[in-house]
């Protein structure tokens, strides 16, 4: 792999994606690779660009969250985009703090029913 330009193939390697997933997120302009006929071409801009996609989406914002900021920085600079930032970051730590007690009401849940079923089992055994 080239460190200045990736093939389309190298960059659905280089991030665990399928081409599928690379053409559609130059569909919803994520991604504008440089173009050589058919072939496309990725520099370090859009390598950035797709870390930054994929920690999003790691993070649980939206595609259309993701463009949106991404947008941000080419019309208003870095600043917008930091305070963007914030706003879906403080928004998403809120919704994730929500499911992570759900999930531990469910781990609660879960160990006491799967205690039950312990203590039932063992009425059946001799002893």
């Amino acid at each position: 792999m080239s460190d200045t330009r990736l093939t389309f193939k190298e960059m659905c390697a280089k991030f665990d994606v399928t081409p599928r997933t690379l053409r559609y997120y130059e569909y919803i302009e994520l991604l504008a690779p440089d173009r050589d006929g058919r072939a496309r071409y990725y520099g370090p801009r859009e390598v950035a660009r797709m870390t930054l996609i994929l920690r999003g989406r790691r993070f649980g914002f939206s595609l259309e969250e993701i463009r949106q900021w991404l947008l941000i920085y080419r019309q208003k600079g870095t600043e917008s985009q930091l305070q963007y930032w914030l706003q879906l970051a403080d928004r998403q730590l809120t919704e994730l703090g929500r499911q992570q007690q759900e999930i531990e009401t469910s781990i609660s849940d879960l160990r006491a029913l799967r205690a039950t079923a312990v203590e039932e089992l063992s009425k059946f055994k001799p002893g």
